[in-house]
């Protein structure tokens, strides 16, 4: 027994280095924390935030540069939503936090018909409360918990049902230019958060307001991608890689690249220029 419980703490060990590197890495590539931020930690009680949560605690403590951090939870009024374990949690931690109701749960279910996806309302919704409330807090980031996974799955989503290539992308500004998003665990596979998280046995409380909805596209997604990564380990990384490495002119995005100044006269111009060799 004793043997079993030292190789689970190695592996645990293992397994928050490689988490806690990939975070800092992520967030040197992208400069997403700087000197005297104030880090605006958006906890859903999900795996991934939590997660999040974590690593960046642990970053703090031996960062090069000073920032605060500010855990924040959106009540949502869902039936049933257990309002004091986070609350617990937080305490437990000594973090600075706050509980933010707002109820969201009743203008979706009201505007939503049934049987339709909530998620695009709901997140939208989520999204300018916690907008406002980081210009409340001062905070000078808002960080979200999509990690590797959720980025890739995005690029799909996009691209088969709205004809785009756009995922998510590690650091934005705001359409509203007054918010920068972060996400620490860009470069985090998924599985490795479900092992993280239940090895640090957070307490998980579950969106049934979304998971409720088994049809949901971006399951479909993910299941699509899953089944390509067990054919060939490694795909959904690659997939990653390629949102970092865009070659414009092998697209056709006429916005993106001068398709139209490409012509036969360019050519002959270029060739008459040319020193003979």
């Amino acid at each position: 027994m004793e043997l079993i419980k030292e190789r689970t703490s190695k592996n645990f060990k293992k397994l928050q280095a490689r988490l806690r590197g990939s975070v800092g890495k992520a967030i040197r590539d992208y400069n997403m924390i700087e000197e005297g931020d104030r880090v605006m930690v958006c906890l859903s009680g999900g795996k991934d935030s939590y997660t999040m949560l974590d690593l960046l605690l642990s970053l703090q403590r031996k960062a090069p540069v000073n920032f605060e951090i500010i855990a924040v939870n959106l009540d949502q009024k869902q039936p049933g939503f257990p309002q004091h374990i986070l609350p617990e949690y937080l305490e437990s931690l000594g973090v600075t936090y706050r509980i933010v109701e707002e109820d969201t749960y009743s203008t979706v279910t009201r505007v939503i018909p049934e049987g339709k996806t909530m998620c695009g309302l709901c997140s939208r919704l989520r999204r300018g409360i916690l907008y406002r409330v980081a210009g409340e807090e001062n905070a000078t980031k808002i960080a979200l918990g999509h990690h590797r996974d959720d980025i890739v799955e995005t690029l799909f989503l996009n691209m088969f049902h709205g004809g785009r290539i756009k995922a998510m992308p590690p650091k934005l500004l705001s359409d509203d230019q007054k918010n920068i998003i972060i996400r620490p665990l860009a470069y985090c596979p998924e599985r490795e958060i479900v092992r993280y998280a239940n090895a640090r046995q957070f307490p998980i409380i579950p969106c049934n307001l979304c998971g409720s909805q088994e049809n949901l596209q971006r399951a479909k997604i993910k299941e699509m991608l899953q089944s390509w990564e067990s054919e060939s380990p490694g795909r959904i990384d690659s997939i990653f890689r390629s949102t970092q490495n865009i070659s414009p002119s092998q697209l056709a995005d006429t916005k993106l690249f001068d398709f139209a100044s490409l012509g036969t006269r360019k050519l002959v111009d270029a060739g008459a220029n040319t020193p003979p060799q």
